[in-house]
């Protein structure tokens, strides 16, 4: 890849609360789906790397997990120490929220922010106001609660003002080359995006609680010519969570599985055998060696 002298690259962190958008962001600015979103809150639980790269710039995307103060277990206090680690060894930091909302949640993950590092606040939904009147002074009254380098509002979803997030981004970027290959849009493994995508059929298909005592674990993983032969398992934590994602004849399971296995085909090219089980694994989000095995630490 020829680059010019001005060429740009660097690490952008994203942050905040749970279900502020952060996911759906990475995955319109790539224009590519490779971090998983749902409605429920929480849905990311690693760091995501997404590869953005134009003309005059590399931009290397670190999807955080949202910020988790509600509930306490080994595993939320993992993934709080990831979002801590990552907002520090950055080029640019994007603090993400809700338009027309700013509160305990957005304050605690906003105390967290390094003073060092460029912040840029992104103001996301803005396809959800009603009167965009009140965004004005919304903005004015969140200017002075941190030195943000800027604010750029945006809607996500859809793709509103988000070559201006980049272009504000870029102007903290160190001139440099780019370190990965124009064509590459993750630095993620197939297994972890595989495994990802099942969570969130998980996290489409059950009840509101049900999602967050599931893992995943790639059991086996065979890149065929033509075909990925995959094995995975869904651990749950009691024995009538695994009759849930079951369902009557097997309903569930197969929903969940065909729907993954669309994602898979569709971001690794060709096609996907998937066989999916499911165990009990009890209180597996407080025993620090299964959340090792699953690749939570």
């Amino acid at each position: 890849m020829t680059v010019n002298e001005d060429f740009r690259t660097g690490h952008i962190a994203i942050v905040g609360r749970p279900n502020v958008g952060k996911s759906t962001l990475l995955n319109q600015l790539l224009q590519q789906k490779i971090s998983i979103t749902s409605r429920k809150a929480q849905t990311t639980r690693f760091q995501i790397n997404g590869i953005l790269t134009e003309s005059n710039a590399q931009y290397i995307f670190i999807d955080t997990p949202g910020f988790q103060t509600q509930f306490v277990s080994r595993l939320n206090s993992v993934m709080n120490r990831v979002v801590k680690q990552n907002m520090h060894g950055v080029d640019v930091i994007l603090f993400v929220i809700e338009a027309m909302v700013f509160d305990q949640r957005d304050i605690t993950v906003m105390h967290e922010l390094p003073k060092d590092i460029p912040v840029i606040l992104v103001i996301n939904k803005l396809d959800q106001l009603t009167d965009k009147n009140h965004l004005l002074p919304f903005i004015q009254s969140l200017s002075g609660e941190f030195n943000f380098a800027a604010i750029v509002p945006i809607s996500a979803v859809h793709r509103t003002q988000l070559s201006e997030l980049l272009a504000a981004v870029r102007n903290y970027l160190p001139i440099s080359q780019p370190l990965y290959g124009s064509d590459e849009i993750t630095d993620r493994s197939q297994h972890f995006i595989a495994s990802e995508f099942i969570r969130e059929k998980i996290f489409r298909f059950t009840g509101e609680e049900l999602p967050y005592s599931t893992a995943i674990m790639i059991d086996q993983f065979v890149d065929e010519e033509k075909l990925i032969r995959i094995h995975a398992t869904i651990f749950v934590g009691k024995s009538n969570q695994k009759a849930i994602i079951i369902g009557k004849n097997g309903e569930k399971l197969k929903q969940i599985a065909t729907e993954a296995r669309q994602d898979m085909e569709s971001l690794f090219g060709k096609k996907v055998f998937l066989q999916v089980w499911v165990k009990v694994k009890k209180d597996w989000a407080n025993n620090d060696s299964i959340l090792k095995n699953l690749g939570h630490e």
